[in-house]
């Protein structure tokens, strides 16, 4: 422990910290160790030494995690660890007080004291038996799991003046890999030290403290540039992952932000699954997160999301100061609203919400717990207030590619069609490998329909379709498709699926559809206000209205069936499939072309 000097033995509350670690009184008046991470003691070993005082979050930084590069995320994390020992049993609250936006304050008394060396004795006798226990290996425990350090790129090119290209690669993943939650990245300036040297995988573990590598090369041809990357556990010298790829040379930094965007994602995924793989005997929250996001590494179904959602509950049962825990719970939780796989969606809202305030409120500048906040404003449709925390959680971190498909859709409903489709290409580049990319097929699928392009809208829901088979939007998109096309027996049999998959009654009228939990409040407004941007294929704007979005499949077993909108004299034209009638998205398709006015919308 840095933070303490050789004689410094701090004792409070019955604990007793000192160089050993920290240690609890005993009924036999000895000090018995305490298992406790090693950043959490370091933690705590700045609290102490300042009683009473408040220390900022970046003096707390700067000590534990010297020349390294983590998210502020972290500290939280280690604070709750603390909580967790430290105010067990305790009746007046954390000893630990949280000043939000500022930093920590130790409140419990805290007084000097000499090392007895009886008690000295049973503490280092102890600590050898715990730690003879323990499980795994010394390189195990000297780790931190998500440590991993970016060996610098090799220029591969003949030109040796491309060299600062390859370390900008290795310097945008530093910061990128850094932003990742739990993740713990050694600096650039550590990682340069070994540039032009043979090195050796375990040694390099070994003296960096990290559990993963990663190195590359680049090489440039002309107009062409070549990316290799390899990920290797640095304990086994065993490589998990690697990926080529190829590009043209267009716009240079934009080429290298995308390609370090891009690696930042998929190593995210590849690491949390190998971290989820390792057998633990006594998981604590994390294994708990971290299963749960190896999880969430598929494409969402009820099973799925179920499964991550009993995980991450369990981490907070653990932990329930735990920043990850409470963003990734109401993350899962508000995944299945939007997604259509729940019957308990204002529950299920209501306490994301509850989660991630809480997370904010520790953590402001964590970009996850943003974007997950934006999330919930857009399961409700409130496309609006959705927009500024997609937009900030972007600004803390742009390789969230979920956001950036959130964004598109809050785009898309409040008029501006003409940025959504651009929005999603980049969200698809940023993480190809995405267990939800059939979302951003659709999507952009959707935008072409919306537009009259039915043709080149069927292949990119086809694609959604093939992605992610469980998603009953898509198969409905697909109806409306195939219905436009006068291909009704493929439009009937995807009805069909979508209805199966969203459950008893839906798609079966566009009351029903409306009285979902997925369906939105009819708001009194003036279409003349919303002053959408012009699409260039449509003759008028793109449909803003939110309770149009599924506008393209209405089903009135009834009889005919007509939407209202802003014109009473646009209507939707209707084909029956069966004994049903099948509204198509001519409805969206006639707003678009009908003369506007400023007339509200009546409920």
């Amino acid at each position: 422990m840095d933070a303490l000097v050789t004689a410094d033995v701090f004792l409070f509350e019955g604990f007793r910290l000192d160089r050993r670690g920290l240690s609890r009184c005993d009924d036999q008046g000895c000090y018995v160790p305490v298992p406790l991470g090693s950043r959490a003691l370091e933690v705590l070993g700045v609290l102490v030494h300042r009683p009473g005082d408040l220390v900022s979050r970046d003096e707390i930084m700067n000590v534990v995690w010297p020349g390294v590069v983590v998210e502020s995320s972290n500290l939280p994390v280690q604070i709750a660890a603390l909580r967790r020992v430290l105010d067990d049993g305790r009746t007046e609250g954390s000893c630990i007080q949280t000043i939000p936006g500022r930093g920590y304050r130790f409140v419990a008394p805290v007084a000097w004291a000499e090392a007895s060396p009886v008690c000295l004795a049973v503490i280092i006798v102890a600590a050898i038996n715990w730690h003879s226990r323990s499980s795994g290996s010394d390189e195990t425990r000297s780790a931190p799991r998500l440590s991993i350090v970016v060996l610098p790129f090799a220029n591969l090119s003949k030109d040796p003046d491309q060299q600062y290209f390859a370390d900008g690669i290795t310097e945008d993943l530093t910061t990128d890999l850094s932003r990742i939650a739990d993740m713990s990245v050694i600096s650039r300036n550590t990682a340069f030290t070994y540039q032009g040297k043979q090195v050796d995988t375990k040694k390099v573990g070994r003296e960096l403290g990290v559990r993963y590598v990663l190195e590359g090369s680049v090489r440039r041809s002309g107009n062409n540039i070549r990316f290799n990357a390899q990920l290797i556990d640095a304990q086994t010298d065993t490589h998990l992952w690697a990926e080529q790829v190829d590009r043209d040379l267009s716009d240079l930094f934009a080429l290298q932000k995308e390609i370090t965007g891009r690696i930042a994602n998929t190593l995210n995924l590849e690491l949390v699954a190998a971290e989820a793989a390792r057998p633990t005997d006594n998981p604590d929250a994390l294994d708990y997160i971290l299963r749960g996001r190896s999880v969430r590494g598929q494409p969402d179904s009820p099973e799925v999301l179920g499964q991550a959602i009993n995980l991450f509950e369990r981490a907070l049962s653990l932990d329930p100061q735990s920043v990850e825990a409470q963003t990734q719970l109401a993350n899962a939780l508000t995944s299945r609203v939007l997604d259509g796989m729940t019957t308990s969606g204002t529950a299920d809202l209501a306490r994301a919400e509850e989660l991630v305030d809480q997370a904010l409120a520790a953590a402001p500048r964590y970009a996850f717990a943003r974007a997950t906040k934006g999330e919930i404003f857009r399961a409700r449709r409130q496309y609006q207030e959705a927009i500024p925390h997609l937009e900030t959680a972007l600004s803390l971190n742009p390789n969230i590619a979920w956001a950036l498909h959130a964004l598109g859709e809050c785009k898309l409903m409040t008029g501006s069609i003409g940025d959504v489709i651009s929005i999603e290409e980049q969200a698809i580049r940023l993480s190809p490998l995405d267990p939800n990319i059939a979302g951003r097929y659709w999507r952009i699928g959707w935008v072409h329909l919306l537009q009259s392009r039915t043709d080149e809208a069927i292949p990119w829901f086809e694609k959604a379709r093939a992605a992610n088979p469980s998603l009953q939007f898509v198969h409905a998109a697909l109806a409306s498709a195939y219905g436009l096309e006068g291909e009704t027996g493929r439009a009937a049999a995807e009805l069909a699926e979508a209805r199966r998959l969203a459950g008893e009654g839906s798609y079966s009228s566009i009351a029903k559809m409306r009285a979902g939990t997925y369906w939105p409040r009819r708001r009194r407004r003036s279409a003349g206000c919303l002053k959408p941007p012009i699409s260039p294929d449509c003759a008028r704007p793109a449909c803003p209205r939110s309770d149009l979005r599924q506008g393209a499949v209405l089903i009135d077993i009834s009889g005919e069936s007509k939407c209202r909108k802003i014109s009473t004299a646009s209507r939707c034209t209707a084909r029956t499939i069966g004994t049903s009638t099948f509204a198509t998205a001519r409805c969206w398709r006639q707003w678009c072309r009908t003369p506007r006015t400023n007339s509200p919308v009546r409920s």
